[in-house]
């Protein structure tokens, strides 16, 4: 979503800036879709984002309180924060090594995660094509029938034999 960069134009370069950001990034609607089927919980995601983006929007290195306070809505302690990232990042690392263990065992090479691949692959495009600014009705298509995608692929049978 084009934050962490150093900052070149359009980069966020203020706190608030980034929180607007921020916000956008956690409402997209393909965000919201696959955040109900990950590992991270919204505020782990929000954490994980400030502590990996937003000292690179900023073009500065950052202290944890002013990551804490980049927080949308309640403010949270410093505590509370490396709290909540660091179960970001477990549940990052356990995902990480379940994708791991499945390419191990010869079942990423698989028929049935093919779809996966692809949708990855037409959302990533569809990511590209925002960020280039196309905001044609065939780009909106193309977001509503990824979101369609996405839902399908979600149902715990889509990983079954024969689907």
């Amino acid at each position: 979503m084009g934050a962490r960069s150093s900052g070149g134009p359009g980069q966020p370069r203020r706190p608030e800036d980034f929180q607007a950001w921020l916000k956008s990034a956690l409402e997209d609607p393909v965000v919201r879709v696959l955040l109900r089927r990950c590992h991270l919980t919204r505020p782990q995601l929000e954490t994980l984002l400030i502590d990996l983006l937003a000292p690179g929007a900023l073009g500065r290195p950052l202290r944890t309180e002013e990551k804490a306070r980049l927080r949308i809505g309640k403010r949270v302690s410093r505590g509370s924060f490396n709290r909540t990232l660091r179960q970001a990042r477990e549940n990052v690392i356990k995902a990480i090594y379940t994708v791991l263990l499945l390419g191990y065992l010869g079942v990423l090479s698989s028929p049935e995660l093919e779809p996966y691949v692809e949708l990855g692959s037409a959302l990533r495009a569809h990511l590209e094509a925002l960020k280039s600014g196309g905001h044609g009705g065939s780009l909106a298509e193309l977001g509503e029938l990824l979101l369609a995608k996405i839902a399908e692929l979600s149902r715990p049978r889509s990983l079954s034999p024969g689907r």
